[in-house]
């Protein structure tokens, strides 16, 4: 049976990226006999302008009836005059949450031929391969009470930072299930010295490890671990996170491996169903230029066809398209070093179709 495919630009470079990764799909279907229909809507800014709300309700209807979405990236200074709520950022916020999509996972894979891209000496980050499970729908992100209030000098704004033990549970679960597949070490990272919601997590991950006696499991302070990944990064094999440390800490992990141009994700409830996504945001200031780098997002389809598709054979396909192009020598401007030539957007697009085939 067809599988549907939810296709999201986005705001900035997204619709560039995301056209690089439909024509990754289209060879796909053309050569290797991927059976999937693709449908096109609106989220963040662009569907706030079209239809005065960055998650519109025909973008709800056709996200519940794909089986994956595959988004570019939302927001920009055009919309961030209009009020919070309808704020292109807010749009991803609500589709993640209708979706229930609580489970983040992060790959930071360092491609050989990238070293020197590194802001680090190759010799930390050569062979680099981690992967970050962020908590996604609660924490400080979505806690209520939240607001800004009062008047003058005494104007205040509040977040809650909250976790329920059954939100921690699963997130923890993502987390094992991952470094079994892997090399069997989980570090879960928490302030537990200083927050209470974080000694809950620590407990709770504790406890679940139980569950699963062959994986190594560590704990860390989210201070310490944001220094290790820049001191020591491999160090490290899965690390599970809440939804602020896990933003914070896979930026700083995207950075080890070259670009945040190289990054995808994937954003998974407990049915499979997922939403997929470079990690790097709209980039406003080059959209349009044909400077953006499609791999995350080409990387970010691979990932959708694993996870959601089953199709772990296409998505090695993709993946060893996206190898063999920087084996040859290509790179956008993000990843280039100092006087090496670059390619553009569609044309590094265009390699790696060329390479699938």
């Amino acid at each position: 049976m067809s599988k549907k495919i939810l296709i999201l630009p986005g705001d900035g470079i997204g619709p560039e990226i995301v056209g690089e990764a439909v024509k990754v799909i289209e060879a796909l279907q053309n050569s290797h006999g991927l059976d999937v229909e693709i449908e096109h809507g609106l989220l963040g800014g662009c569907a706030y302008d079209a239809e005065g709300d960055p998650y519109p309700q025909s973008t709800q209807q056709k996200a519940a009836a794909a089986d994956a979405i595959l988004l570019g990236a939302v927001g920009g200074p055009k919309w961030e005059a209009i009020e919070r709520e309808m704020r292109p950022e807010k749009g991803l916020l609500r589709i993640r949450a209708d979706l229930n999509l609580f489970a983040n996972l992060r790959p930071a894979m360092l491609y050989p031929e990238l070293a020197a891209a590194s802001s680090l000496k190759p010799e930390l980050v050569a062979g680099l391969d981690i992967v970050i499970v962020r908590e996604l729908t609660g924490g400080i992100y979505f806690g209520q009470p939240r607001g800004i209030e009062g008047e003058g000098d005494a104007r205040l704004g509040y977040n809650t930072m909250r976790y329920r033990v059954d939100e921690i549970e699963r997130i923890a679960r993502a987390g094992f299930e991952t470094a079994m597949r892997r090399g069997k070490k989980l570090c879960s990272v928490d302030k537990a010295n200083v927050l209470e919601v974080s000694e809950l997590w620590r407990e709770t991950v504790t406890r679940i490890g139980g569950e699963y006696p062959e994986v190594e499991l560590s704990h860390m302070y989210v201070d310490n671990a944001a220094m290790q990944l820049v001191r020591s990064p491999k160090q490290f094999d899965v690390i599970v996170t809440g939804n602020l440390f896990g933003d914070i800490l896979s930026d700083i992990a995207a950075m080890l491996t070259g670009s945040i141009g190289m990054l995808p994700s994937a954003s998974l409830n407990e049915q499979g169903k997922g939403m997929y996504e470079p990690v790097h945001g709209s980039a406003p200031d080059i959209a349009g230029s044909g400077k953006a780098n499609p791999l995350a997002t080409i990387l970010s389809l691979a990932m959708l066809l694993r996870h959601s598709l089953e199709r772990g054979d296409l998505a090695g396909k993709i993946e060893a398209a996206v190898g063999q192009v920087l084996a040859n020598g290509l790179r956008t401007a993000d990843i280039a070093a100092a006087g090496e030539s670059t390619v553009n957007t569609s044309e590094m697009g265009a390699a790696v179709v060329a390479a699938l085939q």
